[in-house]
């Protein structure tokens, strides 16, 4: 194994259009994921993400977007690294929908593997924190990760 990827996955309990749209405008996102975000997703449109716990701002380049089974954005998911993020949705029934996000690619190293862990962890969170906001309205990630927060 040269390559190591992120992945996680999660189903919902919310038509695939609902979670689709929560996931590519900012709006939406600022209760389960971003603190802001300068616009919604649309392809071939570079945009910003702030989150509460860091001071920097990080730009999507949003590469693709087939509405509404796929999200497609480059970012720097580790400090030097483009990494590619392919956020796939699928129907399923009873009006749910599986989310499956894939990250990466990083080389295989101490350094990949500690990456691999750290995003994969996030993107679970990411997934958990959205079906708590679709699903019962709850903002998870609020104070969540103040202890991140750089004094």
């Amino acid at each position: 194994m040269n390559e190591l990827e992120a992945k996680a996955g999660i189903q919902i309990a919310k038509p695939i259009h609902e979670v689709y749209n929560a996931i590519i405008d900012p709006a939406q996102m600022s209760n389960y994921f971003i603190q802001e975000g300068s616009a919604k997703m649309e392809a071939g449109k570079d945009i910003t993400w702030k989150f509460p716990e860091f001071p920097d701002k990080f730009t999507i380049k949003v590469l693709d977007l087939k509405e509404p089974e796929e999200v497609i954005f480059q970012w720097e998911g580790s400090p030097g690294y483009q990494l590619k993020v392919d956020i796939r949705l699928e129907k399923r029934p009873d009006n749910a929908t599986l989310v499956k996000i894939t990250e990466g690619s990083m080389p295989n190293t101490e350094a990949g593997l500690k990456w691999m862990r750290g995003n994969t962890e996030g993107w679970a969170n990411f997934l958990a924190c959205l079906k708590a906001w679709l699903e019962y309205g709850v903002h998870l990630r609020k104070g969540a990760f103040d202890y991140m927060k750089k004094d």
